[in-house]
């Protein structure tokens, strides 16, 4: 990028040819756009109509919580109790800093470019373009459509196995997951095909309340495990690959910053976004806190991928079953949407519904269905969407991006014109406490996002590795998940805390799920589970 990267003050993303050519004060057509309607008060920008912090907080939380709730126990597992929590505690401190960082990027935005106002689709991506120019919002967009995508096959995996497991409680003889997908996939078709959800704002609040459900049964789920399972708790022993492995999970579950400038967009007061983010952040731990510290203090290291196939009181497991899949299924519906409107765009597909656009939104989730075909474990491939796409969102663009348009906006004062800095007139400009919070965010990301994302790459295709669901027929492998619908607890995951034979209840234990620790014959333990 060259030192001289002029921004020009027109609006960088609409079609209209007069928009192009003439500033934007002149060129909003308040009429056609009501919702561009405001006014700059104290150099803060309000808008005529909009949400309120509290309920932008309430979307915050919609957007993160969910998915990582029932995978959030094993990264505690996986790194510690003490070490897992300092993480959880790290990330979730982090995690609030950067929807602040992001808040006060965009905030800016609508006041000194007005074409922000309207209608922005993909806010996150501007927010870069006026941080470091053209080239960053190509990337950011790549990136966030990444995010989005692998989100989809998470939410897809998650769904699918959580209806197989519920409906196995009561016909054994249900088709694996496999196929559970597909049908899912199926299933989802018509809703995809219907015009925007733009405005489907009450699927984030319905998928919110399903997890609080989910919750609070996880929490009665384990208390009532506890007394037979917490004697015969086993702690894995610790190594540096689980730790990493465990920073993806965690990023993933404080990681919905993709989607937070898109709300902060709809705030009738977009300055108060950081109040928001505050609030949101302080719910998610509440909520989550409990779960892993019983969670914890039951099950040990007999947990696996997801804390749900351990509770062992049929109705509660079930229950969560259904609950989580809600909110899966409900956010795929919503994250599906900007990839299947920016394929769309790319193609040049009529607006109007018709073939070429049912084509295009069966060939999205087609691709979605076989990528979950060809890695049919949720848990490795949230491990490794959280260290890779969902990292840059959380941790790394925010800061950076804070940095650099704060600087901008001090040069483009001092010089009358809109230049980006260079890295070091950002240094010149940036008080030296922020540089140096927003360095230390920065390294924690760098460090933690490559390891974590080679760790997650080796655990696909070593320890957490599943033939592909189309490549079973030539290799003979049993899927862990669907031999029963309950992970036993104990040492060895073979005790019942109803007093039920093993045999049939329980699923094969998994030992080395946490690294390897047991020297004796393990087709000795595994023999009392046939």
């Amino acid at each position: 990028m060259t030192k001289k990267d002029t921004i020009n003050n027109f609006a960088p993303n609409l079609s209209s040819n007069s928009l192009e050519k003439k500033p934007v004060e002149d060129g909003i057509d308040y009429e056609r756009h009501p919702e561009a309607k405001g006014q700059i008060i104290d150099g803060e920008y309000v808008k005529d109509k909009g949400m309120n912090w509290f309920v932008a907080a309430l979307f915050l939380v919609g957007d993160m919580a969910g998915g990582g709730i029932v995978a959030l126990p094993t990264a505690v597992q996986q790194s510690g109790f003490i070490l897992g929590c300092t993480l959880c505690i790290i990330m979730a401190i982090v995690g609030t800093a950067s929807a602040i960082f992001l808040g006060k990027s965009w905030e800016h935005l609508p006041v000194k470019w007005p074409e922000y106002r309207l209608h922005c689709r993909k806010p996150y991506a501007e927010i870069g373009y006026r941080a470091l120019g053209h080239k960053v919002r190509t990337f950011v967009s790549v990136c966030l459509n990444i995010t989005q995508f692998g989100i989809c096959v998470v939410f897809l995996l998650l769904a699918a196995r959580n209806i197989h497991d519920f409906i196995y409680s009561f016909w054994p003889g249900v088709p694996g997951l496999c196929y559970i997908i597909i049908i899912l996939g199926i299933a989802l078709l018509p809703i995809i095909f219907l015009k925007s959800p733009e405005d489907f704002w009450w699927a984030i609040v319905a998928g919110m309340m399903s997890t609080v459900v989910a919750v609070c049964l996880i929490m009665v789920g384990a208390k009532n495990d506890y007394e037979v399972c917490n004697p015969e708790r086993h702690e894995p022993t610790f190594n540096i690959f689980n730790l990493f492995v465990a920073f993806g999970t965690v990023v993933f579950t404080f990681g919905g910053h993709s989607a937070f400038p898109t709300i902060q967009h709809d705030m009738k007061r977009p300055s108060q976004f950081t109040k928001s983010s505050i609030v949101a952040f302080t719910t998610i731990c509440v909520f989550y806190a409990p779960v892993v510290i019983i969670a914890y203090l039951t099950y040990g290291d007999s947990l696996r991928d997801s804390i749900i196939p351990s509770i062992q009181t049929s109705w509660i497991q079930q229950a969560v079953n259904m609950m989580i899949a809600a909110h899966c299924i409900l956010t795929l519906t919503l994250m599906i949407n900007p990839l299947n409107q920016e394929t769309e765009e790319f193609f040049d597909i009529p607006h109007h519904f018709g073939v070429k656009r049912i084509t295009i939104r069966a060939a999205m989730m087609a691709a979605i269905v076989f990528t979950a075909e060809t890695v049919p474990n949720f848990g490795p491939v949230l491990n490794l969407m959280g260290a890779s796409t969902v990292t840059l969102t959380c941790v790394i663009f925010p800061s950076i991006f804070y940095l650099y348009i704060k600087a901008n906006e001090k040069k483009s004062l001092e010089t009358g014109r809109e230049e980006l800095c260079t890295f070091s007139e950002m240094v010149e400009r940036t008080d030296k406490k922020v540089f140096v919070f927003c360095t230390f965010i920065l390294i924690v990301g760098l460090i933690g996002g490559v390891c974590a994302t080679v760790s997650a790459v080796k655990e696909i295709t070593t320890t957490s590795f599943e033939v592909p669901c189309y490549l079973r027929n030539f290799y003979e492998q049993t899927q862990n998940s669907t031999e029963t619908s309950t992970n036993c607890c104990g040492k060895f995951q073979n005790i019942t805390v109803g007093g039920q034979e093993v045999s049939g209840y329980c699923n094969k234990p998994s030992l080395e799920f946490y690294g390897h620790w047991f020297d004796g014959n393990i087709n000795d333990v595994k023999s009392q589970f046939d």
